[in-house]
């Protein structure tokens, strides 16, 4: 399925990786703003057609009449494929200690490409996503990864059960995330790999899943919020799990 990304720093993103997958490249009329540009220099270099863009319909609006601005610069690409849950732990992804990231049914697509953005930026070694009640990896969410979406490997899991049984018998261990646990995340559990569970962003994570973590973690308020947006308080987790030599390529 194609996509319209209308974040240059997404779509210099799919250039850099895979730049068979841009089909086309639309500017503004005039001078384009200098990342714009960026990425119009990059398609010339892979042959890539770029064109001037022209009003269209909004294709987020509620169906009030919106429409997007004259000249908006888009581009064009394949979705990126996902993995087969095996594929995210090979021998040879965990011979060294990392972390792995699960989403079980995030539903609001910012929240989803923010967390890709993040592991990007703290060498999350993959994601696992949900299939059943979860947003899709729309162009929202790749633009709000902001090219995270194409430095992490993920995987769709129809069964997030067997998805953690994989994880265990690759050496994870599987840590859980609710609010409502007794334990604060105060220090990375030592260099072992770790699969981190966030759940749905108003029920957590199901009764299920809590019952196949070893542990459940909460982050304790320090001030009068008592809770974090998911996105959010995957950030402040992945700073603390994320071992200190996955840290070492991140640009």
């Amino acid at each position: 399925m194609s996509l319209i990304l209308r974040n240059p720093h997404s779509v210099e993103a799919v250039l850099r990786v895979r730049p068979a997958d841009v089909f086309e490249v639309r500017l503004a009329p005039g001078t384009p703003s200098p990342r714009w540009a960026a990425v119009a220099e990059l398609a010339r270099q892979h042959d890539i057609p770029i064109r001037t863009s022209l009003a269209a319909p909004d294709r987020n609006s509620s169906g009030k009449g919106k429409s997007e601005r004259l000249g908006a610069a888009s581009a064009t690409i394949q979705e990126r494929p996902d993995l087969l849950i095996d594929e995210l732990f090979t021998e040879e992804m965990t011979e060294r200690p990392g972390l792995w990231l699960a989403l079980e049914q995030l539903q609001d697509p910012h929240n989803v490409g923010a967390i890709f953005r993040t592991a990007a930026f703290f060498g999350v070694k993959g994601i696992i996503l949900t299939r059943e009640r979860s947003a899709p990896l729309s162009a929202t969410v790749y633009d709000t990864a902001s090219g995270g979406l194409e430095y992490v490997p993920f995987a769709v899991a129809s069964n997030l059960s067997r998805t953690i049984t994989l994880a265990k018998a690759a050496g994870l261990a599987i840590l859980g995330t609710s609010e409502h646990a007794a334990q604060n995340l105060v220090s990375p559990p030592g260099d072992r790999s770790t699969l981190l569970i966030f759940g749905n962003e108003e029920q957590g994570l199901r009764k299920v899943t809590q019952e196949h973590c070893d542990e459940l973690c909460s982050l304790t308020p320090l001030g009068p919020i008592q809770s974090l947006n998911v996105s959010v308080a995957a950030g402040v987790l992945m700073s603390k799990l994320a071992p200190t030599n996955s840290l070492l390529n991140t640009p």
